[in-house]
C-alpha cells in the first residue's frame, strides 16, 4: 500500500485532482459510509442483470436480418472484445479506488476536477434516460402478457405511446418506485431481488438456446457471410458523424458488415461499467471487482453468441423477424409455446436492468454530493441502512415521473454516446495515473498500458463516430448545461477548492 497517507489534492484550478488516499477517507466518514456487504457472486450477478435485456430478444434478429446474417455472432464477438478492452480499464481503477462512483470517481483521481464533474454529469444522463427508456420497454411486455391473459389497461394509463393524446405509463412509474424503495431499504436486499431475477431470466435464455438446438437446419447457415451491400446513407443530422465528416460509407453484410453490426450489437452490452459504481459496497474490492466486472462481461457474451448462432440457424436469416426474432422463430417450427416463456423472459430481466441502472445514477450522484460539487444534503446516509436514501429517493421519484409521462425512445442513443463517452475517459485516466502515481498499490493492473488503453480509446471513438449527428448535437447541449451548473456552484462548493482557501 501506498505510504502517501496525506498526500494534498494535486494541480491547481480546473484539473486539480483528488488523491486516492483522500478519496478512501472520505467513505470512512460515518454520516457519509456505505455498507460494505457485496461479494465477487454479487457483482457478478449485477452486471449479468443489467446486461441480458431486451438486446437478446430483439436485437439478434435485426442486426442478422439487416446488416451481417448469421455472422451476427462474429460481430457479438467483436463487441465483446471491445467491451473487454474497457472492462480491463475498469478493473484496474475498481480495485485501486474502490470508491462509490464508478468513472467520475476515477476521473477525479487521474484527469481532475473540471473532467471528473462532465463525466458525473455525462453518467447522470446515460443512467437516467437507461433507467427510464428501459422502464417503459418493460411496461409493454407486461402490458403484452396482461393482453394474452385478457386484462386490458386503459389507454390513458398505458403512455403516451400507447394513448392517443394525454396518457401515463402507471406500469412504468410504479416500477421504477418500487425499485426505489428496494435501493432504499439496503445493497444485500437488492442483490437478493437480482439474484432471483436473474437467476430466472438466465434460465429462460439457456431454455430458448437448448430447446432451439434442436430446430436448427444448417442450410440456414449459407451463406454464412453474405455478399456486401451498400448501407442506405443517411441524409443530414440522420446520418452518422462519421458520414458526414469523412465520406466514410459503411456497408451491409460482408466481412465490413460484421464490424458494422458491431457497432449495433455494442449497444446490447451497455452496463456492465454500472458494477463499478458499487466498488464502496464491496466487502473485498481489490479482488472481486476485477472477477465481478470480467466474469459478467464474460457470461454475457457467451449468452450472445450462442442466441444468435440459435436463431439464425433456426430461420434463414432473410425470413427473421425485426420486432421479436426468436419468438417467431418458434412460431416458424411450430412451437408458440416458448414465444410466451420469451415475453415472460424479457419482462422479468427488465426489472433486474432498470434496479441496476437507478443503483448505478444513485451512487455518481452521491459521490459527487460528497465531494461538494453538489449539495452536501444527498450525501448522507441512512443511519440503518447505510444508503443513500435522499438521492435515492429523489432521483427515483424523478425517473418514475420520466417514464410516466414521457415518449423517450429517440433519446435512447444518448445512453450509447454517453457509456462510450465514459469507456475512453476510464481508458485515458489508467494512463495518467500510473505516470502520475506509480507507487498506488494495484490488486489488478491493466496489461499492457498504454497499448490496451489506446485501443480501448480508439475502438470506443469509432462506435461514437457511428452514431447519428443528431445524438451529437443533443449531448453537447446537456454537456454545456453541465459546464454552467459546474462554474456557477460546483466549482466554488468543492470540497477540495475549500481546503485550499
Amino acid at each position: 500500500m501506498s505510504t502517501q497517507q496525506d498526500l494534498p489534492p494535486s494541480g491547481d484550478g480546473l484539473f486539480r485532482t483528488k488523491t486516492v488516499e483522500q478519496s478512501i477517507r472520505d467513505t470512512e466518514e460515518p454520516e457519509h459510509a456505505l455498507k460494505k456487504s457485496l461479494s465477487a457472486v454479487d457483482l457478478t450477478v449485477f452486471g449479468v442483470g443489467v446486461v441480458i435485456g431486451t438486446g437478446i430478444f430483439v436485437l439478434t434478429g435485426k442486426v442478422a436480418k439487416e446488416t451481417a446474417g448469421p455472422a451476427t455472432a462474429l460481430a457479438f464477438v467483436v463487441a465483446g472484445v471491445v467491451c473487454a478492452l474497457a472492462a480491463l480499464c475498469y478493473a484496474e481503477f475498481a480495485s485501486t479506488v474502490p470508491v462509490a462512483g464508478s468513472a467520475y470517481t476515477f476521473s477525479y483521481a487521474s484527469l481532475g476536477e473540471l473532467v471528473a464533474w462532465i463525466i458525473g454529469w455525462d453518467l447522470v444522463l446515460e443512467f437516467a434516460l437507461g433507467t427510464a427508456v428501459v422502464a417503459v420497454g418493460w411496461s409493454g411486455y407486461v402490458r403484452s402478457l396482461m393482453d394474452n391473459a385478457g386484462w386490458h389497461l386503459p389507454d390513458a394509463l398505458s403512455g403516451p405511446d400507447v394513448a392517443d393524446g394525454f396518457g401515463f405509463d402507471i406500469l412504468a412509474f410504479v416500477l421504477v418506485l418500487v425499485l426505489t424503495v428496494i435501493l432504499v431499504l439496503g445493497m444485500k436486499l437488492s442483490a437478493r431481488v437480482t439474484t432471483v431475477v436473474v437467476a430466472i431470466k438466465v434460465a429462460v435464455v439457456l431454455i430458448v438456446i437448448i430447446a432451439g438446438l434442436f430446430f436448427i437446419d444448417s442450410s440456414n447457415y449459407s451463406p454464412f457471410i453474405p455478399d456486401a451491400q451498400p448501407q442506405p446513407s443517411g441524409s443530414g443530422l440522420d446520418a452518422p458523424l462519421v458520414q458526414l465528416i469523412f465520406g466514410y460509407e459503411p456497408t451491409n453484410f460482408g466481412v465490413m458488415g460484421i464490424f458494422t453490426a458491431a457497432s449495433v450489437v455494442f449497444f446490447a452490452f451497455i452496463g456492465f461499467d454500472v458494477v463499478a459504481t458499487a466498488a464502496e459496497e464491496t466487502k473485498l474490492p481489490q479482488r472481486d471487482m476485477p472477477r465481478g466486472i470480467l466474469a459478467s462481461l464474460l457470461i454475457c457474451t457467451v449468452l450472445y453468441v450462442a442466441v444468435s448462432i440459435v436463431v439464425t440457424g433456426m430461420q434463414h436469416y432473410t425470413e427473421l423477424s425485426v420486432s421479436a426474432p426468436l419468438a417467431d422463430a418458434f412460431k416458424a417450427v411450430g412451437h408458440p409455446f416458448y414465444a410466451g416463456v420469451i415475453s415472460f423472459g424479457a419482462a422479468v430481466g427488465l426489472t433486474t436492468v432498470c434496479m441496476i441502472l437507478l443503483l448505478g445514477q444513485t451512487r455518481v450522484f452521491f459521490a459527487m454530493s460528497r465531494d461538494g460539487l453538489l449539495p452536501r444534503f444527498f450525501s448522507k446516509t441512512h443511519p440503518r441502512f447505510r444508503t443513500p436514501y435522499r438521492p435515492t429517493i429523489l432521483l427515483g421519484v424523478l425517473i418514475a415521473v420520466i417514464a410516466g409521462f414521457t415518449s423517450i425512445n429517440e433519446l435512447a442513443t444518448l445512453v450509447n454516446i454517453g457509456t462510450l463517452f465514459a469507456f475512453v475517459v476510464v481508458a485515458l485516466g489508467v494512463i495518467v495515473l500510473r505516470r502520475t502515481r506509480p507507487d498506488l498499490h494495484r490488486a489488478f493492473r491493466t496489461p499492457w498500458v498504454p497499448l490496451i488503453p489506446i485501443l480501448s480509446v480508439a475502438a470506443s471513438v469509432w462506435l461514437m463516430l457511428n452514431l447519428p449527428a443528431e445524438t451529437w448535437l443533443r449531448f453537447g447541449i446537456w454537456m454545456v448545461i453541465g459546464v454552467v451548473i459546474y462554474f456557477a456552484y460546483g466549482r466554488g462548493h468543492s470540497r477540495i477548492n475549500r481546503t485550499r482557501v
